[in-house]
């Protein structure tokens, strides 16, 4: 579903981009015409400044962390340009299906992985790790979580049916690694079953205590991510005690652009790990999420 919707609005732009380009260039209009183009391709950029302002005002008031050093800023801003269009435009749209899970009945001695995407993503946003865990035979399966737009509350059963398959497969409880929102909706699905059914948590750039990006979100799912949600209060933080919790590392940056202050990606009595200089969708093909998941397996 995701994938058919990225895809429709991506030739929206590139036709968007032949038309504007030919009507302003047959009528010799070539600035405005060469104008429009860099726009549209490069108008990402310009929320993401908005987003990286926004950003370092909310960690200088939050005072919890460390700032991020301008070089850090430059260097996080720089990556997210480059590589949210990689997952956008090419990854999700094209390439969900690339890698198939790789989960068997001879994997019953390895312990297994989850992989959960966050908001507006699919499992295409995974493609940088399925070569890594392929070449060392650890099972994965990677979830699409469906509606888009829906409730978090409706990924429980996703969630659920994953694990479910890697416990008949492996015959142990697996590691579950969720990037953004995937984390809050793997929590949702926790405290509603055992403790002992997941190994290990690892959440990368998961607003556990909401963003302020959400603030005149729209959605139920980014409703449910906002500072003051009474969702996550009463529907996580009320269930849970201090064995999940430090069953769960939590990765944050400084210069995570989506969820931020950066102390809200945290979660008190868990491992919380910084990933310093790298904005939100880049933190997921970052080495160190993926090195702890694989540890994590040989618990």
């Amino acid at each position: 579903m995701l994938a058919k919707l990225q895809r429709l609005l991506i030739f929206g732009l590139l036709s968007l981009t032949v038309l504007w380009f030919s009507y302003f260039a047959a009528r010799s209009e070539v600035r405005i015409a060469i104008f429009g183009v860099l726009l549209i391709i490069f108008g990402h950029a310009f929320i993401l400044t908005v987003e990286f302002l926004w950003m370092i005002v909310a960690n200088k008031k939050d005072g919890i962390y460390p700032p991020p050093t301008w070089r850090q800023i430059v260097r996080a801003w720089c990556g997210e340009i480059i590589h949210a269009p990689i997952v956008f435009c090419w990854r999700q749209p094209f390439r969900s299906n690339k890698w198939k899970d790789a989960v068997k009945l001879g994997h019953r001695s390895r312990r297994g992985i989850i992989l959960v995407h966050g908001f507006v993503c699919n499992r295409g946003l995974w493609n940088h790790w399925y070569p890594a865990l392929a070449s060392t035979d650890t099972p994965f399966h990677a979830v699409n979580l469906e509606p888009v737009f829906g409730s978090i509350d409706l990924y429980v059963s996703t969630i659920e049916t994953a694990v479910r398959w890697m416990e008949r497969t492996t015959g142990q409880p697996p590691v579950v690694v969720a990037h953004s929102m995937g984390g809050l909706a793997v929590r949702r699905w926790w405290v509603g079953t055992h403790a002992d059914r997941l190994h290990h948590l690892i959440t990368i750039g998961t607003p556990h205590q909401g963003t302020l990006l959400a603030r005149w979100a729209s959605t139920e799912n980014t409703r449910q991510m906002r500072r003051e949600s009474s969702w996550r209060t009463n529907e996580l933080e009320a269930y849970e005690d201090a064995t999940r919790h430090s069953r769960t590392t939590c990765f944050f940056s400084t210069c995570d652009n989506i969820v931020f202050p950066a102390s809200t990606a945290t979660i008190p009595g868990a491992t919380n790990r910084l990933l310093k200089g790298v904005a939100h969708v880049h933190m997921v093909d970052r080495a160190e999420p993926l090195a702890e998941v694989l540890r994590r397996t040989r618990d």
